[in-house]
């Protein structure tokens, strides 16, 4: 290609991605190796509710991509939710470094760099992580959602709806684990198999497996996340001096259950849908969610699952949400997900194994043709920072596939250590709000108080042999209420044990 090709090429590439509102600067148009400055690839504010994806190998820059992303949002007065499942975001909270490296990306991108940090919170999920512990309740987690965590098949997930709708009916809040252990051992009871009556059964088989992986969830430490006060989403939603502030999340010490991270964030999306009213078209979102290692988030999920996300994904733009999913492969997300995704920032793929060389096909597929890249190529000759990018223009057509050199990120490219981080979480105005548990009555409390009588309940007077049963002795008597007492002081021994084993554990 010849010099006048190549500028020509370049200035059509650039032409696509003109932009009269704010944008987004990813970077500079690369066209046979040759990096032009002048040639800038951008991603529109206005069109960053019409969701994007992030994708490509491990060690080829999606971090910093995300980074680089987040905290121009922020100096958009734009607040950002991001899973900070490795920990290397949190460099957000802090002013890069100058050094060679950067200077000669700078020069390459025809960035004017200079260090800046962004304003950061850090949560947890649960306790035990160095971020501020947040928590959602079961009953508002919801039986598809939950079904996911604990990895049920349809049939159980079916049978939980069940659980729940019952809990509803009936006023039981279920705020915690132990409610939902209480409520699945009170309904495989006698008296509880009365109470569904006509609304079908829960077998004793389908239940085990649903208090097995509840108990499961509480050893890797679920139990420390389900409860109250609950988050309230619209702490998500904030900025300070104009900056929207970027929220990290971590996953604490639930390392063992990945898929309660990724469903949470999912959770956090569809409680912002509830809660948000409608905007219409604006020139920059409210929100930006990203959802780092989604293949966590589809992976095994039920059909009810999936159909959840796509619809929430579908509607959550019209309250001015954008939602970028960020993976290995674009083949982790569903066709049906994917297809919304109007920006793709795809980095270097490999071709190692049939099965990379499927997905790469695929991967090619999903992108608008270009006369000026063979795509199947170029997608495993991306340098480390680099990335083959399309977009929605302002008009809400495709940009041309661009080769991109990124920007470098002005933020600190690496973590600042749990100690900084337990520091600003502490400093933080949400820790007071969160920081403290609260187990107010709910349905284990309640359905316990159904069975034990009060304390300063004076004892029956002793009937004569030829006196008639008094009602305590026929209601004691009654087969129904010794099963559901069995069942109450026997799902009561396992919460008391495991709590003693709990706080043993904790001391060792």
């Amino acid at each position: 290609m010849t010099a006048a090709q190549h500028q020509s090429a370049q200035s059509e590439i650039a032409a696509g991605y003109a932009s009269e509102g704010a944008a987004v600067e990813l970077g500079a148009v690369l066209v046979d190796g040759v990096v032009e400055p002048t040639a800038r690839v951008r991603l529109p504010l206005a069109t960053l509710n019409r969701h994007g994806l992030v994708a490509g190998a491990t060690g080829t820059g999606k971090t910093k991509t995300l980074q680089l992303i987040a905290e121009q949002l922020s100096a958009a007065g734009v607040p950002v939710v991001m899973a900070d499942v490795k920990g290397d975001l949190s460099g957000l909270s802090r002013a890069g470094s100058a050094n060679d490296r950067v200077a000669k990306r700078a020069a390459d991108t025809g960035d004017d760099w200079a260090p800046r940090a962004r304003p950061t919170r850090f949560l947890s999920l649960g306790t035990g992580g160095a971020g501020v512990p947040v928590r959602a309740t079961i009953t508002s987690f919801g039986p598809i959602l939950l079904s996911k965590v604990l990895g049920l098949n349809d049939t159980q997930e079916s049978t939980l709806g069940l659980i729940f709708h019952w809990a509803d009916t009936r006023a039981l809040p279920l705020l915690d684990t132990k409610d939902l252990r209480s409520v699945i051992t009170h309904l495989t009871s006698e008296e509880g198999k009365e109470d569904l009556k006509g609304l079908g059964g829960v077998s004793p088989a389908t239940a085990g497996v649903i208090l097995r992986a509840l108990v499961n969830l509480e050893a890797q430490g679920g139990d420390t996340f389900f409860g109250e006060p609950e988050l309230d989403p619209r702490d998500l939603m904030l900025q300070e001096s104009g900056q929207g502030v970027i929220t990290l999340l971590e996953l604490a010490e639930l390392q063992a259950r990945p898929a309660l991270f990724s469903t949470f964030l999912m959770w956090l999306l569809a409680e912002l849908f509830q809660v948000l009213p409608e905007a219409g078209d604006l020139d920059r979102p409210k929100l930006v969610f990203f959802f780092d290692e989604a293949h966590l988030l589809f992976a095994d999920a039920s059909k009810a699952f999936l159909e959840q996300i796509t619809q929430t994904v579908k509607l959550i733009r019209s309250k001015g949400v954008g939602v970028f999913f960020c993976t290995q492969l674009p083949t982790d997300v569903p066709n049906a997900v994917l297809s919304q995704l109007g920006a793709r920032v795809q980095h270097a793929l490999r071709a190692f194994t049939p099965e990379d060389q499927t997905a790469l096909a695929k991967t090619v597929k999903t992108y608008p043709t270009t006369p000026h890249y063979a795509l199947d190529k170029a997608l495993t000759s991306l340098g480390t920072g680099e990335a083959v990018v399309t977009v929605l223009s302002e008009t809400g057509a495709p940009t041309p596939v661009a080769w991109t050199r990124l920007r470098a990120p002005r933020s600190l490219m690496d973590t600042i250590g749990e100690d900084a981080i337990r520091q600003a979480a502490q400093s933080s105005d949400l820790h007071g709000k969160y920081a403290g548990t609260i187990d107010r009555e709910s349905a284990y409390e309640k359905l316990t108080a159904r069975v034990a009588p009060p304390d300063d309940e004076a004892p029956p007077p002793a009937a004569s042999e030829k006196d008639e049963p008094g009602l305590v002795d026929k209601v004691l008597g009654n087969s129904a209420v010794k099963s559901f007492l069995r069942s109450a002081a026997s799902a009561l021994g396992r919460e008391i044990t495991r709590g003693l084993f709990g706080t043993a554990r904790k001391r060792r």
